[in-house]
């Protein structure tokens, strides 16, 4: 048995397949088989034993209709009584009560052992097995047995015959299950040899062709190489977006690096002895450091993608207060309002994760505003959700690049947008936080008019 599963684990699935189906239909042919083989041979044999006593009963009735005055050519007059003895292969024999034969029809087997039991014996004659039986008879003055022999013969060359067949049919029941079994497993495991293909493909070449695989059927295979196309697809874009992230992220961080280095040769050279310089430098030096701290951090806020917290809740009322009270500090030129329209429940959602997206979105606003920034913001509840709508009077954004937002680093106005100072991480951050706690957000935009936010947020209760 342990050689048995070791050899099995060495096999390909595809041979594992074809041996087991063989397996199984040939042991289910075997078994079917014993069932027909015990089953005909039960009945054939009974049917073996009924022609005994038949035989021996036509006998019998015959002698005792005929009386004590029988004569042998009485016996020989009934022509069809002989022949079916004959036919049958039978013997006939006529014993007294003391085991003298006195009687003897088609002599075809040797006497059997004379016992005056009347029930039916299977016993083996002169290398030849035979169904025996005695029955008594009574002739007038007369006492004595009738014994019947039955050969056997034909009916074990019937049951050797339908074994030899059966054989020869599970033989070739064998080798049909083995090649439909390998035609079947080579057939069903066509699409697995494609995905593995497609697999070793990935591994050695990576995504540099699109990876799609065909397969009609609509059955677990088909599931399975469904959700492969959907999940090598999903990581095409995720190689794609995440090459495209470390090339912008190191173009991002080597400007103000570049920056620093600059201004640092320049001190070195001859700036340090210029106070005016010297100021100059270090200031913008700690403007860049500042710059590329922040990104760092909002790179590792993208990075960690942790997972919700199913017990957070926040006051939308509070959070947004404080975001408004905290920006209005840091930008007092900034008219910033809040409108709510009926009570809010709590939010499912962090308060910090709530605070950070509508931060975000103000800090745009302000930042992309060429005039003094009004910022209007409105809560209200509408179904399961709580809805804050953020509306502001800035540059706008135009239809082309409103679907691209929401990507990292991505610029509407490159130059304008170093000038202003964003990493250009602030909104993806925003839709991350708000794609974890299943919130959503839309945005529509005129140039030159204002942009609105409108954010989506379950409420906890």
């Amino acid at each position: 048995m342990t050689n048995l599963k070791t050899y099995l684990r060495h096999q390909s699935l595809q041979k594992k397949w074809m041996l087991t189906s063989s397996s199984v239909i040939f042991i289910s042919y075997t078994i079917i088989c014993i069932v027909v083989y015990v089953f005909l041979h039960t009945w054939l044999l009974h049917e073996e034993e009924s022609k005994v006593i038949r035989t021996s009963k036509d006998i019998s009735s015959f002698l005792e209709a005929q009386g004590p005055n029988i004569t042998i050519q009485q016996i020989q007059q009934n022509t069809g009584l002989l022949e079916s003895i004959v036919d049958r292969d039978e013997t006939v024999r006529m014993f007294n009560r003391d085991g003298v034969e006195i009687l003897r029809i088609n002599n075809t087997s040797p006497a059997a052992p004379f016992n005056t039991m009347q029930e039916i014996v299977e016993m083996t004659i002169d290398k030849q097995d035979a169904l025996v039986v005695n029955e008594p008879i009574q002739l007038g003055f007369f006492q004595g047995y009738i014994q019947v022999i039955h050969p056997l013969t034909s009916f074990q060359s019937l049951m050797h015959y339908l074994l030899t067949a059966m054989l020869i049919a599970g033989l070739g029941a064998l080798v049909v299950s083995g090649s439909i079994g390998y035609y079947l497993a080579n057939y069903l495991m066509k699409p697995l040899h494609t995905l593995r293909a497609s697999m070793k493909t990935v591994m050695d070449q990576g995504f540099k062709e699109p990876i799609q695989l065909t397969y009609t059927s609509h059955d677990e295979i088909g599931d399975l190489l469904k959700m492969y196309n959907a999940m090598m697809n999903e990581l095409q874009i995720a190689f794609t977006q995440q090459q495209q992230f470390v090339a912008d992220a190191s173009h991002e961080l080597r400007t103000p690096i570049q920056a620093i280095e600059g201004h640092l040769s320049l001190l070195k050279r001859w700036g340090k002895h210029d106070p005016a310089i010297l100021e100059e430098s270090i200031e913008t030096s700690l403007t860049e450091i500042a710059r590329m701290r922040k990104m760092i951090e909002e790179l590792l806020e993208l990075a960690r993608r942790e997972e919700k917290d199913e017990a957070s809740e926040a006051d939308a009322p509070t959070v947004i207060e404080a975001v408004i009270e905290e920006m209005v500090h840091l930008h007092p030129e900034a008219r910033i309002t809040l409108s709510k329209n009926g009570e809010v429940g709590p939010l499912f959602i962090t308060e910090n994760a709530l605070s950070q997206v509508v931060r975000n979105i103000i800090e745009n606003a302000i930042r992309y505003c060429e005039k003094i920034p009004e910022i209007k913001l409105s809560l209200f509840t509408t179904g399961n959700h709580a809805c804050l709508e953020i509306v502001d009077n800035g540059i706008g954004i135009t239809e082309d690049n409103l679907p691209f937002i929401f990507d990292r680093f991505y610029r509407v106005d490159e130059a304008r947008n170093r000038q202003i100072g964003g990493t250009g991480l602030g909104l993806s951050i925003s839709k991350m936080l708000l794609e974890k706690y299943n919130a959503s957000v839309e945005v529509k935009s005129e140039v030159n008019v204002g942009t609105v936010f409108l954010l989506k947020i379950p409420l906890k209760y």
